[in-house]
């Protein structure tokens, strides 16, 4: 039975793309020191997204960009993120385990995992490729948009954001739906 599992980087940020992966694991290639994205270390995270992205049967990433955030909502958008990356994966699973409480209405059969992000490898996998994907975007962003720090905070709420999201208002990619930008929006208008 080919298990594939499904996670999702960025619903809380105030700033870019909410990003999704879908992970089948080969059962003949176990992958040592799985866990949830967040409980690892940047480096480690480099290591096991190099180890997942040979050893898998198949994987595959989807988003749903910052004014698909802002038109449909937040938790739509994640769920259309991870269509996306069931749909590009190279072989449809028999099942899908998604971290969280509730699964998106897709053609699959599901199960919804609290807490299985750091659990089911499957779902590890996916959370740590999601992540890995989702860093390096707002890393390169803030190439782009320096003043904002988001290489440090990947787009969170921090304080740092906060204040300089005031001093230089929103840039395209901040979620203008979200209570904080929208907040600095209607001071600058």
């Amino acid at each position: 039975m080919l298990v594939a599992g499904v996670d999702e980087v960025g619903r809380g940020p105030l700033a870019g793309a909410v990003v999704a992966a879908a992970v089948i694991l080969d059962p003949q290639q176990p992958i040592a020191g799985l866990n949830d994205s967040k409980k690892l270390s940047p480096k480690r995270r480099e290591q096991l997204a190099a180890e997942i992205r040979t050893k898998a049967l198949a994987w595959s990433l989807g988003r749903a960009e910052v004014e698909e955030i802002d038109r449909i909502n937040i938790l739509q958008a994640t769920f259309l993120a991870m269509q996306r990356a069931l749909e590009a994966l190279a072989m449809q699973p028999d099942l899908v385990k998604i971290d969280g409480n509730r699964c998106p209405k897709l053609p699959y059969r599901m199960e919804a995992i609290i807490g299985g992000d750091a659990t089911v490898a499957e779902i590890s996998a996916a959370s740590i490729l999601a992540k890995v994907a989702r860093d390096a975007e707002l890393v390169a962003l803030d190439a782009q948009y320096p003043q904002y720090g988001f290489a440090k905070h990947k787009g969170y709420g921090t304080a740092a954001h906060l204040a300089a999201l005031r001093e230089h208002g929103a840039t395209p990619i901040h979620r203008c739906s979200f209570a904080p930008v929208r907040a600095v929006l209607a001071q600058k208008a």
